[in-house]
């Protein structure tokens, strides 16, 4: 039976470099006999499973993965008010953008993300402009995270803050893979939460009570939200942050650390 071998000819005549050509031979002698799809072409193989998964590929990074990152950055600024249930958007903190920026420096030196390999002048002028679109994503996803997670106001502002300076300031110093870096922050992550959502949020007064039956009923709880500053905001809003949180870290966890297909 004649096999399709025109393309591999040409390889070896103009390269001199017959690489694995007797197995490719065969390879494809046996998808012919058995009916399945082989092509060869320039001594390189490409079966329907390859392109099957490269389409996936695709479709995570830049389909799944700015949907994530977008979504988290709408609801890391939303609050439900604890007076009438309103919806409230609140702006990131400056320190927000900073600690945004040192998370992405995080992520390079880790290795998580590996820069060369989403912008690079070798790749097409369309996937650099891409994939400069979903790091502007997972920056902005970053900084409403912070700003989901930091209380908004008071003394308590100043001290979540100075736990996540001190925090990613000396991360960058250590010695962290992709895995040991991603459980980091989600231990970060995840004792913040605990802290500004069951913590702090505890310590405020109920919605709607007086003043003066605040004081009678709980003083302790009163003196807290005075000297705390903290705002009252309705219990949904603890369940919105915690789905912010949880599908930041499934996209910190599909964000692939290079976007050059391997072959």
């Amino acid at each position: 039976m004649p096999i399709r071998t025109t393309e591999i000819d040409k390889e070896i005549i103009t390269t001199g470099d017959p690489r694995n050509v007797t197995g490719e031979l065969i390879e494809a002698a046996e998808a012919a006999e058995t009916g399945e799809s082989y092509i060869v072409v320039a001594g390189q193989q490409h079966s329907p499973e390859l392109k099957t998964t490269s389409h996936q590929r695709h479709y995570v990074r830049y389909f799944l993965l700015p949907i994530i990152f977008l979504t988290v950055t709408l609801l890391g600024g939303l609050r439900i008010s604890g007076v009438d249930g309103s919806l409230i958007f609140l702006k990131p903190a400056l320190l927000c953008l900073i600690f945004a920026s040192i998370l992405l420096a995080l992520f390079f030196r880790g290795g998580m993300i590996n820069l060369s390999g989403w912008i690079d002048e070798s790749l097409s002028t369309i996937k650099n402009v891409a994939n400069g679109t979903i790091l502007l994503t997972l920056f902005a996803a970053s900084t409403q995270l912070f700003n989901s997670l930091i209380p908004e106001q008071g003394m308590p502002f100043w001290v979540v803050a100075f736990c996540f300076f001190w925090t990613l300031w000396n991360n960058l110093f250590a010695d962290l893979d992709p895995v040991k870096l991603l459980r980091s922050l989600g231990g970060l992550f995840g004792l913040a939460f605990v802290a500004k959502y069951l913590v702090l949020a505890n310590l405020t007064a109920p919605v709607g009570q007086s003043w003066l039956r605040a004081i009678i009923e709980n003083p302790a709880q009163q003196t807290f939200t005075w000297l705390l500053d903290l705002p009252q905001f309705a219990a949904a809003t603890g369940y919105i942050q915690f789905f912010a949180v949880m599908l930041y870290l499934l996209g910190l966890y599909l964000l692939p650390a290079t976007t050059r297909d391997q072959k």
